[in-house]
């Protein structure tokens, strides 16, 4: 399944919190100029250093396919953030 919204969480050093909810769809359709740009610079970079672009496009997809239930939290001193892929 396609991660649907993205969760980050922010603790500020003085202890309030920010929360922002991604919905993934709509930044994707905003954004699809530049990851059509991506996919084919990738593809670009595949093909000069010899690695096979339907393997790397495989591996990408099994990868977006794993990331629903993904948490990263990164705690630095009082800061701490969270992203949670739903």
């Amino acid at each position: 399944m396609i991660p649907q919204m993205v969760t980050v969480r922010h603790r500020r050093p003085d202890g309030r919190g920010l929360r922002l909810y991604v919905p993934v769809l709509p930044v994707l359709l905003v954004l699809s100029p530049l990851l059509l740009l991506a996919v084919l610079a990738g593809l670009v970079a595949c093909l000069v250093i010899r690695v096979s672009p339907v393997g790397a496009l495989r591996g990408t997809g099994q990868l977006l396919w794993a990331l629903p239930g993904t948490r990263f939290e990164v705690e630095q001193g009082r800061t701490a953030v969270l992203v949670s892929v739903r």
